[in-house]
């Protein structure tokens, strides 16, 4: 596991130079550029620990230790977890990773990634989805930053503390932690109370019985230890979660398009589908082992039955109409973005399966 970086390879270099190369040489470490990056989860959760460290040091190594990164989790360069795209925007930071839903209304056009009807639980699947609807649909929520990534994690899992939840009747008046604005809706059609609140406070809210549950993935239940605190740990048949939560990966515009051409088009290599699909493999391949972990603790996993997730599945529809009617009024085409949303989490549903089951039958 990585910790926040004062050091990095760039810098190493540069050091080992110093101490051999004549003054004349300072041109070279004028090119050094050392890039920020912010984030809410401390240095050990997934998205540093697993996914944007080795990210990171893949770009440091092929730059030759001309471009560099500094880490800086757990909010530690100041503000709130729903200030980080504004910092990416204002250049505070020049990379932030943050929740889209922290910031209600800025991504209504990504914001259909959310919804539980479209999200089936493969991050793999649902971010190569994103990857297809970006230039058509997405790019334009973005304009104010240059995006690196928009993915998603595996999807939400229900959490609870002492109320195991099987049925629709059993969230009813549960105090439920939600991810986004379509997740206080979820937990509407669910006839449970929303609590709206940033990750890093759930372990706290449910330890004093402030949250009766929370919604967030099994990834993320792990270093907030909401595996030892939640007994009871939900998700829909067929491994289908309640949704996901859609993240962003964002540079600082003028910061971007100030880099050298050569480290600007490095950056933009590694970006894109095959980054997204890494995001998405190393997300899913997470989930199981913590699953199992809870298990060890004799937490009780449930899966929800065939029929009752089809009653589940059947009150989320007023999530999918009141976001249709809630977009459309912002002017969007959002009938038709929901259409190839699911079609494209469809088309990859079927690729993916094709691929498996040609792998297995070499």
């Amino acid at each position: 596991m990585f910790q926040p970086r004062k050091a990095t390879l760039a810098a190493a270099v540069l050091t080992a130079a110093a101490l051999t190369v004549a003054p004349a040489a300072a041109p070279v470490a004028a090119q050094e550029v050392t890039l920020t990056v912010h984030h809410f989860l401390s240095a050990k959760a997934t998205n540093q620990a697993r996914f944007l460290e080795p990210w990171a040091e893949r770009i440091e190594a092929e730059s030759d230790g001309r471009i560099a990164f500094e880490f800086f989790p757990s909010m530690t360069m100041g503000g709130a977890p729903p200030e980080l795209y504004q910092q990416a925007r204002d250049g505070v930071a020049d990379i932030i990773w943050t929740v889209l839903g922290y910031t209600p209304g800025v991504f209504p056009h990504a914001e259909v990634f959310d919804l539980p009807s479209v999200h089936g639980g493969s991050a793999v699947i649902t971010n190569l989805a994103i990857q297809d609807l970006m230039d058509d649909y997405l790019a334009q929520d973005f304009e104010d930053v240059h995006p690196l990534l928009v993915h998603v994690h595996s999807g939400q899992a229900l959490h609870t503390t002492t109320v195991p939840v099987r049925t629709l009747e059993d969230a009813q008046g549960l105090k439920l932690r939600v991810p986004s604005r379509t997740g206080t809706w979820m937990i509407e059609a669910m006839d449970a109370e929303p609590v709206g609140m940033p990750v890093p406070e759930v372990p706290q809210a449910l330890s004093r019985g402030v949250l009766d549950g929370a919604f967030i993935p099994f990834e993320v239940a792990l270093p907030l230890r909401v595996i030892d605190i939640a007994q009871h740990h939900t998700e829909l048949a067929g491994g289908r979660r309640f949704g996901t939560t859609t993240f962003l990966l964002a540079m600082n515009k003028d910061r971007y398009e100030s880099l050298p051409d050569d480290l600007r088009a490095l950056l933009d290599a590694h970006t894109g589908p095959e980054l997204a699909r890494e995001a998405g493999e190393i997300w899913d391949a997470v989930e199981p082992r913590v699953m199992d972990m809870a298990a060890e603790n004799g937490n009780d996993l449930i899966t929800v039955s065939e029929a009752e997730t089809a009653r589940f599945l059947a009150a989320f529809q007023a999530v999918e109409d009141r976001w249709v009617e809630d977009a459309t009024a912002r002017g969007i085409d959002a009938a038709a973005l929901l259409a190839a949303a699911k079609a494209a989490v469809a088309r990859h549903t079927e690729a993916e399966a094709e691929a498996a089951g040609a792998a297995g039958a070499e």
